[in-house]
C-alpha cells in the first residue's frame, strides 16, 4: 500500500499498553523478510517511481556512491501512526521496543481480493500473546513484480480490532497493505485497518516476504529503519529467526 490517504479520519489515541519484556530469544540465522530493493520492485500506482543511481563512480572517481530517491513506503518498510494520524508520532518518534521482540508467523493462505477475519486469528497457531508482533503469511509475496501482486487479500475491519484487543504491537503481511487493494477501493474510502491500528500505535509492516520457512511458529523478529525526523514510515531490513522454547 499506503496510498495518500484522505485527511485522518480518527486522531491519536496514544501508544497501546505492552506488558514488560518477556525475555524470549531466537536462535540460529536470521532470515530476511525484505524484498531486494530496486526501480522495477511492485508499488502502489499511487506513488512515483523510485530512482537509484550512481552519481559518482569508479574508475572515474575514486569512490562510488548511490544516491536513491523514492517514498518511504517503496519495498519492506514500517509504518508510523504519523502516515494516517495527523498528531501521531512520526518514524523517529517510534520507542525502539515497538520495533523488535517476539511475534508469531500465520501462515493463512488466501486467494485474490479474499478477507482475513478474526476467525482466521482464533484459529491459528500458535497463540498470540500480549506484546507480540503477528505476520501474516498469505502466500502472497510469490507474485511480486507480477500483473497480480495487487489483487492480495485485506483484513477486516474487525480483524483489525482483534489485533488491538489482543495487545499486538506491530502487524506484518506479505503483500501491500493490510487495506483493500488500491483497483477496489470506492471513491469514499477510508482506510479502515490502518486508521484501528495506527491510531493505538499498532504498527504495519508491509511487502514482507520468506516468511514461509517460519510459517507457524514464534519467532524474534526486528524491523528496524533510519529514524529521519518526520517521516510517515521507514525502508526496513526486517528480520526473524525461530525463539528458542
Amino acid at each position: 500500500m499506503c496510498d495518500c490517504p484522505n485527511p485522518a479520519k480518527r486522531a491519536w489515541r496514544g501508544w497501546l499498553p505492552l506488558p514488560p519484556q518477556s525475555g524470549e530469544s531466537g536462535i540460529g540465522p536470521w532470515i530476511d523478510l525484505t524484498h531486494r530493493l530496486t526501480e522495477d520492485l511492485s508499488r502502489s500506482p499511487a506513488f512515483p517511481r523510485p530512482t537509484i543511481r550512481q552519481i559518482i563512480a569508479m574508475p572515474k572517481d575514486p569512490a562510488n556512491v548511490t544516491e536513491i530517491q523514492m517514498v518511504c513506503h517503496h519495498g519492506t518498510h514500517v509504518d508510523a501512526p504519523r502516515h494516517f494520524m495527523l498528531d501521531g508520532p512520526s518514524f523517529d518518534q517510534i520507542p525502539l521496543d515497538r520495533l523488535y521482540g517476539p511475534a508469531v508467523v500465520w501462515r493463512i493462505e488466501k486467494g485474490p481480493f479474499a478477507v482475513i477475519t478474526p476467525e482466521d486469528f482464533e484459529e491459528a497457531h500458535p497463540k498470540v500473546r500480549a506484546g507480540d508482533m503477528v505476520l501474516l503469511d498469505t502466500g502472497w509475496a510469490q507474485h511480486v513484480n507480477s500483473d497480480i501482486y495487487e489483487d492480495h487479500a485485506s483484513l477486516s475491519p474487525e480483524a483489525a480490532e482483534w489485533l488491538v484487543d489482543h495487545q499486538v504491537k506491530l502487524l506484518g503481511i506479505d503483500c501491500s497493505t493490510p487495506d483493500l487493494t488500491s483497483h477496489k477501493r470506492p471513491a469514499s474510502f477510508t482506510w479502515p485497518v490502518h486508521q484501528i491500528l495506527l491510531s493505538q500505535g499498532v504498527l504495519i509492516a508491509e511487502h514482507l516476504t520468506n516468511l514461509r520457512a517460519l510459517a507457524n511458529s514464534r519467532v524474534e523478529a526486528m524491523f528496524l529503519a533510519l529514524p529521519v525526523a518526520g517521516s510517515d514510515g521507514g525502508l526496513s531490513r526486517a528480520v526473524a529467526r525461530p525463539m528458542t522454547g
